[in-house]
């Protein structure tokens, strides 16, 4: 449970020091902020009656203190809090959407995909806020460093078509020794469907006929990954 000052609701600049996100930030390092307190930095301010802390313990609140779901509200759902401008909303989504792309980019040169894990840390920051489907690949060499990411599709919020051809022309051009085929569920389930399937056993019988093998496809939600080498459906 997260701790702070019993005036929280009066305006910060009437915080004891120690108590002020900035100052804080300052003198203990941004590590020691919680998750409310470096939002109330990026608000700058609150409302007459309630601090930026008070009103960014409401916004995490309503995703349940879950930072993935936030980045998924538009600017429109950030402006239904009492509190929350256009300029403020706007500034929630963008760091967000930094924060996402820090993730995304934040890789060594070339990594190893050892495992369905390491593709699946690879992938999930391009996918996981999407209120739609994306299919991607992964191209990798010999050995199984990863090259390139290529988008295949992009869908509706329960299917996106990933056409074969597109497939193999992105990972022949790419100079791919195999690859890894991807894509989200926003709905969050990590069940494949019966096209899931049907496509992933398409995909790999024409990467056996092309020397281009298909080593592994990832279904991504917010609960994890479903991984068809992994459950043996490669």
């Amino acid at each position: 449970m997260e701790n702070y000052p019993a005036s929280q609701n009066l305006p910060i600049t009437a915080w004891a020091e120690d108590d002020r996100p900035r100052e804080k930030l300052l003198g203990k390092g941004r590590h020691s902020l919680s998750d409310a307190e470096l939002l109330a930095i990026l608000l700058g301010s609150g409302s007459r009656n309630e601090s930026a802390v008070s009103l960014s313990q409401r916004i995490l609140d309503s995703v349940g203190k879950n930072l993935n779901e936030l980045g998924k509200r538009s600017i429109a759902e950030l402006m239904k809090f009492k509190g929350i401008g256009e300029a403020k909303a706007i500034t929630i989504a963008a760091s967000l959407e930094l924060g996402r792309r820090r993730q995304a980019s934040d890789l060594p040169e070339r990594p190893e995909i050892k495992s369905s894990s390491d593709a699946h840390r690879l992938l999930s920051p391009l996918l996981l806020d999407l209120p739609h489907e994306e299919s991607w690949i992964l191209l990798m060499n010999t050995k199984k460093q990863v090259i390139g990411k290529e988008k295949l599709s992009i869908g509706g919020v329960n299917a996106t078509i990933i056409d074969a051809k597109i497939v193999f022309r992105k990972a022949i051009e790419g100079l791919a020794s195999c690859i890894i085929l991807c894509h989200n569920h926003p709905s969050g389930t990590l069940k494949p469907s019966q096209a899931d399937v049907d496509l992933t056993r398409k995909l790999k019988q024409a990467g056996e006929l092309l020397n281009l093998p298909v080593v592994d496809h990832l279904i991504i939600a917010d609960g994890g990954y479903f991984s068809f080498a992994d459950e043996g459906m490669m």
